[in-house]
């Protein structure tokens, strides 16, 4: 693939000067996909013309399928040699040739690809281009889809090197594909052995199909009477574009490559799939699908994609987390599972009751976390940061259900010998093969852990200290409108009231019920009256607080909460070694307040309404094995070895 990928690359020479680097890809990449597809065309050309000339349309469709197996054609007179009989009618004949494939190859269009012929014909290069291009054999037979898969992403990541774009953005690596595939077919391996299975696997994100690619290519290793059906979709037209081309190499339905905004409009809403894989952009806002996928959730409800939770719009991955969990196979129908590449984040980010908390809950009180897998860094094109392996099944096998397998692969990886962009590790044959055998085992050691969907439960609680005030008639002066309003109601005059207040003094009440005493009997000799609770509003907008002062309490005598010392505490469903998960509430929250709390505060107390259920997925923490620090005289005697080494330097200066 390096040398086709170079000699590829090396046609780009002929650009210099007429196109910047950065917008080589624009006419490189059309032209591999036409010659590919001229490649594939060329043994059932007479056929086709010959078909052509009796039927168009979709009876064409059907006879060109029924011929030569193709699901796409050509009905030109062209074909790469005959181009090149003519190079004064060179311009208008490829397009003529592009123009006459099937209505299913849509790919050049998304290029502008007929303008860029027109200009590479304006700057004399059409020709030059052309006959480069005629030399390369990419028959199916010489150059494999594997390959041609290789060759499509190689070309990206040196047009986005040259530019200085994301190559990531486009495509996964392939390594991280291959441990992804395997994992997902590891709980149906036998299954996928069976003569003649048909599976179908779908990618929400399809970029340019190298996932998809992937598992086809995995699923023929190990059963080559084995079909799988892929199905895609892509926001990005150029990726797009290459996807769909790649797929027709492969023989599989063009028409199930499709163009679009996933979020927004799902182009699959009516299907569901055996296996789904995405590897979707990380900390990229979705404020363009924004007003689409809130009415969705809208008409949805809690049952539709979107219906979990949604993520704040900064960060749209969690929203594929949960289509995907959609797009499974139903588990009456059998079940189906997925895999998706996500940073950190959408392990905890999100209070509880939080859309991220929300949708982890849903996920986890559904059983549909099979497994997470930590990643090494450092090992995709576009990014450093720590990544992660969600697997998803709707239908666990009875060992795994009820339970969540986390994997710490992070530190099985071989160095590349050359790095790519952020790429420097990457997981070998072998590695990947130990990373599967964790999977398989599902025990515990070192770099695995079994754990109950309810462990990564927790309450949130609000805990209430009372409200300690004194209080002035004097301070009323200082009341504001909105203070007065609530206090004495909008519809009454507070001049009166004020008097009042004012020829009281100055005098402070440590206690709320003897202030408002004094204040009702002083309103009653002035002739004013109010509500209890409208004397109760009064004391508190004329108090301040004081650590002396009684607790201020409620119409029924309970003690008013000091919002300024209110606070939240986690307490996770495992504590005191409940195992109910959210059933043990009550008695797992009221031991951990009289055990962490209560002894430090007595007066508190828990406002069982404000407490929330979240859940989160700790990961790091799981794995974390404490060091201890070296010992001080260790410490110190490396010191005074670098303290006289440094002596002596001076002195051989000083000398």
């Amino acid at each position: 693939m390096s040398i086709l990928g170079n000699f590829v690359w090396s046609i780009a020479d002929q650009l210099r000067g007429v196109y910047r680097p950065h917008q080589y890809g624009g006419i490189i990449l059309p032209f591999t996909i036409l010659r590919r597809l001229d490649c594939l065309l060329e043994p059932t050309r007479d056929d086709v013309r010959a078909l052509a000339a009796k039927f168009d349309g979709g009876a064409l469709d059907v006879q060109v399928k029924r011929k030569t197996g193709l699901a796409f054609y050509n009905t030109s007179q062209y074909d790469f040699a005959r181009l090149l009989e003519d190079p004064e009618g060179l311009r208008a004949n490829l397009i003529d040739y592009i123009s006459h494939f099937s209505g299913n190859i849509d790919v050049f269009e998304r290029f502008g690809f007929e303008a860029e012929i027109n200009r590479l014909e304006e700057k004399n290069r059409l020709y030059l281009i052309v006959a480069r291009f005629a030399e390369i054999d990419l028959h199916p037979d010489t150059v494999s889809n594997a390959a041609m898969g290789d060759l499509y992403e190689h070309l990206i990541y040196k047009f986005a090197e040259a530019s200085n774009e994301e190559a990531g953005e486009h495509y996964t690596p392939r390594d991280a594909i291959r441990l992804m595939v395997d994992l997902l077919f590891a709980e149906e391996s036998e299954a996928l052995l069976e003569p003649g299975t048909i599976r179908t696997i779908y990618d929400p994100t399809a970029g340019t199909g190298g996932m998809l690619s992937v598992a086809e290519e995995r699923l023929l290793e190990r059963n080559p009477q084995a079909r799988l059906r892929l199905y895609g979709q892509e926001i990005n037209d150029l990726s797009y574009a290459i996807c769909k081309s790649d797929m027709i190499g492969k023989g599989q339905d063009v028409g199930n490559i499709r163009l679009g905004d996933t979020l927004a409009d799902d182009k699959f809403f009516d299907k569901t799939f055996d296996f789904c894989m995405s590897n979707p952009p990380y900390g990229v806002d979705w404020k363009a699908s924004e007003a689409a996928v809130k009415e969705e959730r809208t008409k949805g409800g809690p049952n539709g994609r979107f219906g979990p939770g949604l993520p704040p719009v900064s960060d749209g991955q969690m929203l594929f987390l949960t289509h995907l969990a959609h797009k499974m196979r139903p588990a009456h129908e059998g079940g189906g599972r997925a895999g998706i590449v996500l940073n950190g984040s959408p392990l905890f980010t999100g209070a509880a009751e939080s859309g991220p908390s929300e949708i982890r809950r849903w996920l986890l009180e559904n059983d549909m976390v099979d497994a997470i897998i930590a990643l090494p860094p450092d090992m995709f094109f576009n990014t450093g940061i720590a990544t992660y392996i969600w697997l998803l099944d709707n239908n666990k096998q009875s060992e795994r259900r009820g339970r969540v397998q986390l994997i710490d692969a992070s530190s099985m990886w071989t160095k590349m010998r050359k790095g790519m962009g952020s790429k420097r590790k990457e997981i070998d044959a072998s590695t990947r093969e130990r990373i599967v055998k964790l999977y398989d085992a599902f025990g515990e050691n070192q770099h695995s852990k079994i754990l109950k969907n309810s462990d990564f439960g927790y309450w949130t609680i609000t805990v209430e200290r009372p409200l300690r005030l004194n209080f002035s008639a004097s301070r009323a002066a200082d009341l504001d409108d909105k203070a007065l309003g609530k206090a004495l109601g909008k519809a009454t005059s507070p001049a009166p009231f004020l008097a009042v207040l004012a020829a009281m003094g100055e005098q402070t009440y440590l206690s709320q019920d003897k202030f408002i005493e004094v204040v009702r009997e002083e309103f009653a000799a002035a002739g004013l009256k109010l509500t209890p609770a409208q004397y109760r509003h009064l004391a508190i907008a004329l108090g301040e607080p004081d650590e002396l002062a009684e607790v201020v309490t409620d119409g029924k005598g309970n003690p008013e909460p000091d919002v300024r010392k209110r606070f939240t505490e986690n307490i996770p469903f495992t504590y005191g070694g409940n195992t109910l998960g959210d059933a043990g509430r009550n008695e797992t929250v009221k031991k951990y307040f009289e055990t962490e709390v209560a002894p430090h505060l007595p007066d508190a107390w828990i406002d069982t309404k404000k407490t929330k259920v979240g859940y989160e997925i700790p990961f790091t923490r799981l794995f974390y094995t404490y060091t201890p620090p070296r010992p001080l005289a260790e410490i110190d005697r490396d010191l005074e070895a670098q303290i006289a080494k440094i002596l002596g330097l001076l002195r051989e200066v000083e000398a």
